[in-house]
């Protein structure tokens, strides 16, 4: 519920791995900072349950970035509540690394436990990054009114979903994963992948939106890479992308 002359808190998680998280957390405190009710506190993980326990909204933009139970009941507890969850790319990622010899190889652990039902999907691979079209499910909807398909370049994400999702956009892929361990998931489907969608969950709403990557120069150092030579803003560049994400923030914030 809104505060004295309808003051919302939001709470920003944003941190993680391989990602340039600076950036992300500039561009999502500047989109929240345009809406005058809003006053942010900004955490690297989710060791914020006081704040959270007190906030009307929440933001995560992570990777790889793993709960605990405490933490898990308490997200939970946000949503039933009627809290507002605006869950960005990697936040339903978590992701290891093999150790031994040979290629890379990484896992998706399923252990984000009974959150991955609150948050309708759980990450299991993507293909190489490169431009790829999302196309709009529900054209009705006020969050892509007005948007026509478009392509971006972003981490398709292949997903195990959960629960009944309203899905909004999508991408359509079939095809190898290479380097995760469940990357051949996509090729024994065509179902299309959830790009945008609302889960509702006991009072509250999770609004998962799978784009976002970003990644700097000096963001895989703890995979062995120094510097990857290059900087990746994805789909910060995309201006579709911008659009939905501007309106999904302002939904948040028209809440009562």
């Amino acid at each position: 519920m809104a505060g004295p002359a309808g003051r919302l808190d939001a709470v920003l998680v944003c941190g993680g791995r391989w990602h340039d998280f600076d950036h992300a957390r500039l561009r999502l405190l500047e989109l929240l900072a345009e809406q005058p009710r809003v006053r942010t506190t900004v955490y690297q993980d989710y060791d914020c349950l006081d704040a959270l326990d007190r906030a009307d909204l929440l933001v995560t933009y992570t990777c790889d970035v793993r709960p605990r139970p405490a933490q898990r009941a308490a997200l939970a507890r946000f949503v039933e509540r009627g809290g507002r969850w605006l869950a960005l790319h990697g936040t339903n990622a978590v992701i290891e690394p093999s150790t031994g010899a040979g290629p890379r190889e990484f896992t998706t652990p399923r252990l984000l436990g009974d959150l991955a039902q609150v948050l309708g999907s759980q990450f299991l691979a993507h293909p190489p990054i490169e431009p790829y079209q999302v196309k709009v499910t529900r054209p009705d909807h006020p969050l892509v009114a007005g948007i026509e398909p478009f392509t971006v370049t972003d981490e398709l994400y292949v997903c195990e979903l959960h629960g009944e999702l309203e899905v909004l956009l999508h991408a359509e892929y079939t095809g190898p994963c290479r380097g995760f361990a469940e990357g051949d998931t996509a090729a024994l489907d065509n179902a299309p992948r959830p790009v945008l969608y609302l889960k509702p969950h006991g009072r509250g709403e999770v609004c998962y939106f799978t784009l976002g990557h970003c990644r700097g120069r000096y963001d895989m150092q703890d995979l062995g890479v120094a510097d990857t030579g290059r900087v990746d803003m994805g789909p910060w560049q995309t201006l579709e992308f911008l659009t939905v994400l501007r309106r999904c923030v302002r939904r948040m914030a028209d809440m009562p």
